[in-house]
């Protein structure tokens, strides 16, 4: 018997005269934590579909478990012991957790007439699995993300899996929450189950995974255990380019400095009486779990979420902002948590996407212009590094971390004074990372004042000047200096 649960061999995919993977090789051992990595764009959700039966592959072998597969579909992928966990879960949010548990295995069998009882039987059976204790009465839309995707994983576990494919699977969670599901994925393998961890971050990678498999542009780049791998050889293979890898940035003194923005007691639904300043040129982190009130800390200073005390000020006058019209007056910018349901127009093209805060100045009468709409998007496609052959595409045929730059390049083209960014490189590869961290630092350079809110540690270290600490929608601490360090981040934070 082979010791090999997958083993695929010049893999080769194209769509439309687009070779998306050009010749790909992957072999998973069984009962192996095996990272696949690359940028976005590269072909790991190409051959993951071609390993889960949802593509056929023009060219190439496929074997599961020393079997040579002919033809792969989806239903033999699962029944071979190959279960794919994607972003979204493939969930039913409008469910309970015993539904969304039991539905899969009773369809699977054909039965015609089942009841509660034997739902309830088969969910407790999956929950047990990897010891999860949870409501099986309660609705999956009302859990938080890291439940969701533990539901996913004791679903996957109900069909005999032999290969959990977990793709981007921490994109969503806490650092807590990461740690949790590293330790149910240690006690997976332990019991001989293969998983492929499909990420590009670097810590996560190093901690989980005993093989890395890197692609680039559809084609192998570089194949080898975890321990023989560094972070900058890593980030080479991933992206072509040799980075500074070094995280902590040197921060600056701005406690003598007259403050830009200053936040005074301030409360909102989420949090309460917050205080900090922000200086010109500052880069200051707004950091915690989620629920910590972070996210609505940066609504309340754009002007969609109302305060119910405190104050602002903005060059030392107190302003109310009651809307995104009020804050943009006054030099405000917010790039918003999720690109994709709050930032971005996607099928619209990239360049009505980044010049929609400009509309009224690009105005003529009631008219616009699309050679003044593209003048403009060409400027801050240039200027920030969007990789696009042409700007009249739909913004959605962009990769992640292009599609953020969109969205930083519209508000950019407000000419803010303060910019808020929630969540600034959530979901993009580690180039397009280095690449906004870079922006970022030069434009506080010229003098922008930035609030990060983020939970990724080593982006705060590699960006910030200090970092307020929230919890339970308090502000509990401010780190700076000396102490704006990795484990005094994480022990404040958790």
């Amino acid at each position: 018997m082979s010791e090999n649960i997958l083993c695929v061999k010049g893999i080769k995919k194209s769509f439309g005269g687009v070779h998306a993977l050009k010749g790909v090789d992957l072999t998973i051992k069984k009962g192996e934590t095996h990272c696949l990595a690359g940028e976005n764009g590269c072909g790991k959700s190409t051959i993951i579909k071609i390993i889960s039966g949802f593509y056929k592959a023009d060219e190439g072998t496929i074997e599961i478990d020393g079997k040579k597969i002919q033809k792969l579909t989806p239903m033999d992928a699962i029944n071979a012991g190959i279960q794919v966990i994607y972003q979204d879960f493939s969930i039913f949010p409008n469910l309970t957790v015993m539904e969304n548990l039991a539905y899969n295995q009773v369809l699977a069998e054909k039965k015609k007439i089942v009841n509660k009882k034997e739902f309830r039987k088969i969910a407790k059976i999956a929950l047990d699995k990897i010891n999860l204790n949870i409501d099986l009465d309660a609705r999956v839309e009302t859990l938080p993300v890291a439940d969701k995707q533990l539901i996913a994983i004791s679903r996957a576990l109900l069909h005999n899996a032999k290969l959990i494919i977990l793709d981007e699977p921490t994109t969503a969670l806490t650092k807590k929450e990461v740690t949790r599901l590293f330790e149910i994925l240690e006690d997976l393998k332990k019991k001989g189950i293969a998983i492929l961890f499909v990420s590009h971050k670097l810590d996560e990678v190093f901690e989980i995974s005993e093989h890395i498999t890197v692609l680039r542009s559809g084609e192998n780049v570089y194949d080898c255990p975890t321990i023989n791998m560094t972070k900058e050889k890593f980030t080479y293979y991933m992206t072509g380019r040799n980075f500074d890898t070094a995280l902590k940035k040197a921060g600056k003194d701005f406690s003598k400095e007259k403050p830009i923005l200053e936040v005074e007691k301030l409360s909102a639904p989420g949090f309460d009486d917050v205080s900090f300043k922000l200086h010109q040129g500052e880069i200051l982190a707004v950091t915690g779990q989620l629920g910590s009130g972070r996210t609505e800390l940066s609504l309340a200073l754009f002007g969609l979420l109302k305060p119910t005390g405190g104050n602002i000020l903005v060059d030392g006058n107190a302003v109310r902002i009651n809307n995104v019209e009020q804050a943009q007056k006054l030099g405000l910018a917010l790039v918003p948590e999720d690109r994709l349901t709050e930032g971005l127009f996607l099928p619209r093209p990239i360049y009505k996407n980044i010049s929609v805060t400009k509309l009224k100045e690009l105005a003529h009468g009631v008219f616009i212009k699309d050679k003044d709409q593209k003048s403009l998007s060409q400027k801050w496609v240039d200027e920030i590094g969007v990789a696009t052959k042409n700007h009249t595409l739909a913004v959605q045929t962009l990769s992640g971390g292009n599609q953020q730059k969109v969205v930083l390049a519209r508000w950019l083209a407000t000419n803010p004074r303060i910019l808020i960014l929630n969540g600034p490189t959530v979901g993009v590869d580690i180039g397009a990372k280095y690449d906004i961290h870079n922006l970022l630092k030069g434009l506080a350079e010229k003098g922008m004042a930035i609030l990060v809110v983020s939970d990724d540690i080593d982006e705060i270290l590699s960006l910030c000047d200090r970092a307020i600490i929230m919890k339970g929608g308090k502000m509990t601490g401010v780190i700076e200096g000396t102490d704006l360090v990795n484990e005094t981040l994480y022990k404040e934070t958790i």
